[in-house]
């Protein structure tokens, strides 16, 4: 196991993966907690597809990836949440509208440009050879202002996903931090596509939330509990990519597959709940 990791950690590609994936994974599962519980999980997907349409956008400009996507998707995040709240096109409505429209713009571009070659498969479905250390620095920084800002944020946000209503008539202006929740989840998607590809980053967002609620209740603990999930499985994924090959979003997603079905035999076997002192 330790010349494993001695190997794996010898190639250059191999730890910017591990170093940046780390991150996102932490970002995402905490954010991954609020939007489940506000229902806003279907988000992530329709961000997802207009992040693919950007780097499309941006392969056919000849620019980085990450500097044509992030303006686009956090516009697009608004824009969702914009509709969703005071339009009669209801969340779902408008999330199937702007993703299904971004994707089809993102293959008419890469048909007239590249074509449909390796590029376009690893953003679809991810590729940690994809990311370069100008990708790294800045999915960093990005990453570290994500977890500040929730943490900065915490008790608001807290407050606007378990009863927005409540949080209202106590003085809390919800719509400013529902953007705000909106503004980083569209950070990490972009941020996440390099590796887990334009079809799968939603998993890394819904997959430990989902996971860590089959046994646990109370919000800190969810967090925590999702956290050390999200981590885990994408250290364990992208192993299991290394070794044998396989696509690393997929793995990733199999190994967050593979947790939750753990965590609901245990709910249902012994009926445990962790709850926090």
């Amino acid at each position: 196991m330790l010349d494993l990791l001695k190997e794996m950690f010898s190639y250059p590609f191999m730890v910017r993966a591990i170093f940046v994936g780390t991150i996102v994974a932490l970002c995402s599962s905490l954010l991954g907690v609020s939007l489940v519980l506000k229902r806003y999980s279907m988000i992530g997907d329709g961000l997802s597809h207009v992040g693919f349409g950007a780097l499309a956008l941006a392969t056919a400009l000849n620019m980085s990836p990450l500097t044509v996507s992030i303006p686009i998707v956090v516009l697009a995040a608004f824009l969702l949440l914009r509709i969703s709240e005071s339009s009669k096109i209801k969340g779902d409505a408008a999330i199937a509208l702007i993703s299904t429209g971004a994707l089809a713009v993102g293959v008419m571009i890469i048909s007239m440009t590249t074509g449909m070659n390796t590029d376009v498969c690893n953003y679809l479905f991810g590729s940690i050879l994809s990311m370069s250390q100008s990708d790294v620095n800045l999915s960093v920084i990005l990453s570290v202002v994500v977890l500040l800002l929730f943490v900065l944020f915490y008790n608001r946000i807290f407050a606007v996903t378990f009863d927005e209503s409540f949080a209202k008539a106590t003085g809390t202006n919800a719509e400013l931090y529902n953007m705000l929740i909106a503004l980083l989840t569209a950070l990490i998607i972009v941020l996440g596509m390099r590796m887990m590809g334009a079809l799968l980053i939603t998993s890394l967002i819904v997959f430990p939330a989902l996971t860590s609620m089959r046994l646990c209740k109370r919000f800190k603990t969810v967090i925590v509990n999702s956290a050390i999930i999200s981590v885990i499985c994408l250290w364990i994924g992208l192993t299991i990519s290394y070794v044998y090959a396989t696509p690393t979003g997929a793995s990733i997603v199999l190994c967050n597959i593979i947790v939750f079905f753990l965590y609901w035999l245990i709910k249902t076997v012994k009926g445990v709940t962790i709850h926090d002192k």
